[in-house]
């Protein structure tokens, strides 16, 4: 499939039309129609492009995510969360959960697009995620024999889906730092320094 017809401004055009349309009306309810009305566009360029609505989807998700987790080195794991933290603001927060809101759903029933968002962005974000853990263990922060190595994502994901759902209050910057210190890194056996 060429993917170079495109120039990369373009593109992320593209995929932010793609991310708000996704908040307006959800997965189910965005249509290629949609997208091409919105980025004046022809849906025959989508198609050629990405040549579906979830592989398109993922995409413009995995565009809105261009930290490359891997990439923090801060020297400490501590020091590597926070960084993480530190390169979102309250306001994307609370897009993106409204995002992942949107699609919970839709990754249920769509089998297409929970394939495309694992390979295109779930596997990168993990393995990246990873590497910061093992560059821990390496420096001797975290026991290589910590059960809650692996656990590490769904602590991560659960702090973003339960804060809505019991204190009906939306994730930030403030609370997940509060968490990343609290659970995620004594769970790890690393002192969080509160």
């Amino acid at each position: 499939m060429a993917r170079s017809r495109l120039t990369p401004e373009r593109e992320s055009e593209l995929y932010a039309a793609v991310l708000d349309l996704l908040r307006e009306v959800g997965y189910d309810a965005l249509t290629m129609d949609a997208v091409a009305a919105r980025t004046h566009s022809s849906k025959a360029t989508l198609y050629r492009q990405w040549g579906s609505k979830p592989e398109l989807v993922a995409r413009a998700l995995r565009d809105n995510k261009p930290a490359d987790l891997s990439q923090i080195d801060t020297g400490t794991l501590r020091g590597d969360f926070h960084e993480l933290l530190d390169r979102t603001d309250d306001c994307q927060m609370e897009k993106d959960s409204a995002l992942m809101r949107g699609l919970a759903h839709a990754v249920h029933t769509n089998p297409e697009l929970h394939r495309a968002l694992r390979e295109l962005l779930i596997e990168p974000e993990m393995n990246g995620l990873d590497e910061v853990l093992r560059r821990a263990v390496r420096r001797g922060e975290v026991d290589a024999g910590n059960p809650a190595l692996k656990l590490v994502p769904h602590m991560l994901i659960g702090a973003f889906v339960a804060r809505p759902l019991i204190e009906d209050q939306p994730v930030d910057h403030a609370f997940l730092s509060a968490y990343v210190d609290a659970v995620v890194l004594p769970s790890l056996g690393v002192q969080s320094h509160l």
